[in-house]
């Protein structure tokens, strides 16, 4: 009893740092770009002045950009740290494993096909997230990599690979898709409208409801199955729910701003470091942490290299790849 009050009194002292950071960081990401309209006059838009061409900076471009990052960092987050509850592996992650890959693949050979609807390219990234999703659950069944996370990482990794291959090789069989086709290789949140938020909105808002029936079931799974079992809960079940889940975040996160790695692994990591193993306090967790790691690395990104953009996956991967380090180069893996 004191170990969960404690818990939940650390969430409540973290949370209103974390939403602070996030804050900040959306502000940063409203203030600063690499065009022409400095802090100063992004300050005189949000206060409802400035010149036409500074508001259609900060309100046109910049103000969606913010929006959408805010989403996909909340979803990727959120997602790791189901995909790693699902597989009690810490190392379980959406793009080290072929989620993300699977979801970018699945939207290049729509592309190739002639597909041009921007809703259908969140429900065709969701269905490749879902079909990538069972692989590496079945690879978790037959390899044993439950107790051998580098292992899961190896696996993934190989078909990760190979899906990124695939879909640079649609780059070459038909050049006028190329453009749009390179987005599904690299991830960006450049030149991306609300209309492609608007049209993943239902399954976002399906998505938050399954996670809100999981969080219990779960966080007793988190004790093993047979304690699972005890308390009335169905392992089985609430496992191939929050496969889908996972596909319905990663995907729609993918369909917003292509794939985009280690978000999922080191939020969810931080989280855990925060506020404990508890998955509820997890995922709360992982909210605001998840907006501030993918917009400051999309604020970073537009400032390294001015006028042009580094794609916001290496700036992820940058932040991120430290943390998987970490978590292998450690005597004894972190359990869930």
């Amino acid at each position: 009893m004191t170990h969960k009050v404690s818990g939940r009194l650390a969430l409540r002292q973290v949370m209103p740092l974390a939403c602070l950071s996030a804050l900040l960081t959306c502000l940063a990401s409203l203030l600063l770009g690499a065009g022409d309209v400095g802090p100063w006059q992004a300050l005189q838009v949000l206060a409802g002045q400035g010149s036409d061409q500074a508001r259609f900076v900060v309100l046109e471009l910049r103000a969606p950009r913010t929006l959408i990052g805010m989403v996909v960092g909340m979803m990727l987050a959120c997602g790791g740290a189901l995909m790693q509850v699902v597989a009690r592996n810490p190392l379980a992650e959406p793009g080290l494993l072929g989620v993300s890959a699977g979801a970018s693949f699945a939207v290049a050979v729509a592309l190739l096909l002639g597909m041009e609807a921007t809703g259908m390219h969140v429900m065709v990234a969701q269905s490749g997230a879902l079909l990538g999703c069972l692989f590496v659950m079945s690879t978790v069944r037959m390899s044993g990599a439950r107790q051998d996370p580098v292992r899961l990482v190896l696996a993934g990794a190989a078909l990760s690979s190979l899906l990124v291959a695939l879909t640079s090789l649609a780059l070459l069989v038909d050049q006028r898709a190329a453009d749009e086709i390179r987005f599904w290789v690299i991830g960006s949140l450049a030149g991306r409208s609300l209309e492609a938020l608007y049209s993943s909105l239902p399954s976002i808002l399906l998505a938050v409801l399954l996670t809100l029936w999981l969080a219990r079931p779960l966080s007793a799974m988190v004790l093993g199955e047979q304690v699972a079992s005890g308390l009335g809960h169905h392992p089985k079940r609430v496992r191939k729910v929050a496969i889908l889940v996972v596909a319905l975040l990663v995907g729609a996160a993918t369909a917003l701003a292509g794939p985009v790695a280690f978000v999922g692994l080191a939020v969810p990591y931080v989280a855990r470091a925060l506020c404990g193993a508890d998955v509820r306090r997890t995922l709360w967790l992982c909210l605001p942490l998840g907006v501030t790691m993918l917009l400051s690395a999309d604020v970073v990104s537009r400032l390294v290299v001015p006028p042009s953009e580094l794609p916001l996956g290496v700036l992820t991967t940058l932040m991120g790849a430290p943390v998987l380090i970490a978590v292998v180069r450690a005597r004894r893996l972190p359990t869930l």
